[in-house]
């Protein structure tokens, strides 16, 4: 019987044995170690995932609780580096051909200008421009420096595809209002008078807001501007000038433009030395009462001559663009000044080789009828796209003013950034 029992225990060790040895192997299994960590890295994922739903539901209150327009905001800068620079073919300079390089509006220098775009609410444009320039002045070897400076601030106000709005509290000019306002290094002529666009859209009219209405094949805008604070106009006093830009555009047919633009600027002037902040605009009602006779008879005689001379002015211009095939393009415009009976006109015919070369040829010309005076000029040039960041145009210029015949080599190089 205890042979029995001792063989019975026997076999219930060896039996136990087998068991935790089993035990031990299947604790040592690697695919059973992966599913544990699995296990406990699973539940460490959703502690975590726990408390990004935290913060997640704190983010969107502070948004909601704190609106701004420049939420989400991208801002886009660009750098552009203009050269331009002549080489008269002549050896005397006097003062006359000074003159006449000047009224040719040959502006040779170094121009830089920084632009920052900032989208906001998906369809709202705000721009900074930031200009530092080098230049010559009226007389030749007279060259002048800018620091860098703000030199525009404008807010593009889309409302839908038919309308929108334009604010420009600072640095405002006429082609800011108008229809095409993204100009290219290939608007850039040699010489001022001899751009795609007539001179008063360079005009600069400080402050300015206007709009756009589009409608099929017409667009029109219109814009009031007040420029001038704090200039003096003659001893007497200072003041600022009211402007006020229209423009209408009609698609002929296809490829075929015309537009019609206008600008009257009407002067205000005080007769009592005050200086204003900028952006500070006086239009109230209200007039001081309380002036001594005396003032005002002494000022009177004054006041009567600068009457005389502060008179409305105003331009008007029409330009006319067509394009003969893919490449060749034909365009004008001519623009009439009121004021002194000033006209000035500018034709010029481009082809397009191919993407990166360009030639034209642009006569231009300028009339003053109450002095009988004429200046014309003549152009040709070759532009030269080499990559996407910088343009070469070599051009030739001749400029015809009076006496004064001025041949010239000129050369444009824009970089942009």
């Amino acid at each position: 019987m205890e042979a029995v029992t001792s063989a019975v225990e026997k076999v219930k060790g060896f039996i136990d044995s087998l068991f935790h040895r089993s035990q031990n192997s299947y604790s040592r299994n690697p695919i059973e170690i992966l599913k544990r960590l699995q296990r406990e890295s699973f539940s460490e994922q959703m502690k975590q995932r726990d408390r990004l739903d935290k913060v997640e539901r704190l983010l969107s209150f502070y948004k909601l609780s704190k609106g701004s327009p420049f939420q989400e905001a991208s801002t886009h800068v660009r750098a552009e580096v203009d050269v331009l620079g002549a080489v008269l073919m002549m050896g005397d300079i006097d003062q006359q051909h000074a003159d006449a390089l000047d009224r040719a509006e040959v502006r040779t220098g170094i121009h830089t200008r920084f632009t920052f775009e900032t989208t906001m609410r998906q369809n709202d444009t705000l721009v900074a421009d930031f200009v530092a320039c080098q230049e010559g002045g009226k007389n030749v070897g007279n060259i002048s420096g800018r620091s860098l400076s703000l030199a525009k601030l404008s807010y593009v106000a889309n409302v839908g595809d038919w309308f929108y709005a334009i604010a420009v509290p600072v640095g405002a000019q006429c082609r800011d209002f108008d229809i095409a306002r993204n100009y290219s290094h290939k608007a850039k002529g040699l010489t001022t008078i001899s751009s795609l666009d007539p001179p008063l859209l360079s005009q600069h009219n400080g402050g300015a807001i206007g709009f756009t209405v589009r409608k099929s094949n017409v667009v029109a805008s219109l814009a009031q501007s007040v420029s001038g604070l704090g200039v003096q106009l003659g001893s007497d006093g200072i003041g600022h000038c009211l402007s006020t830009f229209g423009q209408v555009v009609c698609q002929l047919s296809r490829g075929v433009n015309l537009s019609l633009m206008g600008l009257h600027q009407v002067p205000k002037s005080r007769n009592h030395r005050v200086s204003l902040r900028p952006l500070t605009i006086p239009i109230g009602f209200l007039k001081q009462r309380n002036a001594s006779e005396n003032s005002v008879g002494a000022s009177a005689s004054s006041l009567g001559m600068n009457t005389q001379e502060i008179v409305s002015t105003g331009s008007i211009a029409l330009k006319l663009e067509t394009e003969l095939d893919e490449n060749a393009k034909v365009g004008g415009w001519f623009e009439m000044q009121n004021s002194n009976s000033n006209l000035r006109w500018a034709v010029t015919i481009s082809d397009i080789f191919n993407e990166d070369l360009e030639w034209g040829v642009t006569f231009s010309g300028m009339h003053d009828g109450s002095k009988g005076w004429n200046q014309y000029q003549l152009e040709s040039f070759l532009d030269l796209c080499l990559g996407k960041r910088f343009s070469l145009k070599l051009g030739t210029s001749y400029v015809a003013d009076g006496d004064a015949q001025i041949p010239a080599l000129m050369l444009r190089c824009i970089w942009s950034l």
